[in-house]
């Protein structure tokens, strides 16, 4: 048997790279999500990813592609000024946040975003920092670092939720 991971490293050459592994990051958590098909939601308890890196790392490339691998049709709009951009696909609830313009940790609480990190929806939050400790942990958290021509993404499992899911997509990778 196989240990579960907890981190999963690779290097990404460009923005279709990039939008490849936010497609299988989806299909990991959704193994049955193909096109044209509602996704089954029966096992599903919510998934929080937190998304790291300097301005300009593919934070929000990376969300929009992961929120087109889900469905979200039309334009998916960055939150940096409007803090939150939410969309609903079938009977599931996406949030995406961006807290970059938080000059407080307080801000967080002051905004009221608390029921938005509802049970089985995905949320999805860049620059979770300036938030502190105020937002519960993630179930899995992507580092974006510059890397030669690219970016070296690093995935860490912070649930077991999280362990299952690089489990899924490492499995997808193996060939």
């Amino acid at each position: 048997m196989k240990q579960a991971l907890s981190h999963y490293r690779l290097f990404l050459a460009d923005e279709a790279a990039s939008c490849a592994l936010a497609n299988n990051l989806a299909k990991s958590i959704f193994p049955n999500l193909s096109e044209g098909y509602e996704l089954d939601l029966s096992d599903f308890s919510g998934a929080r990813i937190y998304l790291h890196g300097d301005l300009g790392a593919g934070k929000t490339t990376f969300a929009r592609a992961f929120l087109r691998a889900l469905g979200v049709k039309g334009r998916i709009k960055s939150p940096s000024y409007t803090l939150l951009e939410s969309y609903n696909v079938s009977s599931l609830y996406l949030y995406h946040f961006d807290f970059y313009r938080f000059n407080d940790s307080d801000e967080w609480q002051e905004a009221g975003f608390e029921e938005q990190l509802l049970e089985r929806a995905v949320v999805l939050v860049e620059w979770s920092e300036k938030a502190n400790e105020q937002l519960p942990p993630p179930d899995l958290r992507l580092d974006l670092t510059y890397q030669e021509a690219g970016r070296e993404a690093v995935l860490s499992a912070v649930t077991d939720k999280g362990k299952q899911w690089l489990n899924n997509l490492n499995s997808q990778t193996e060939v």
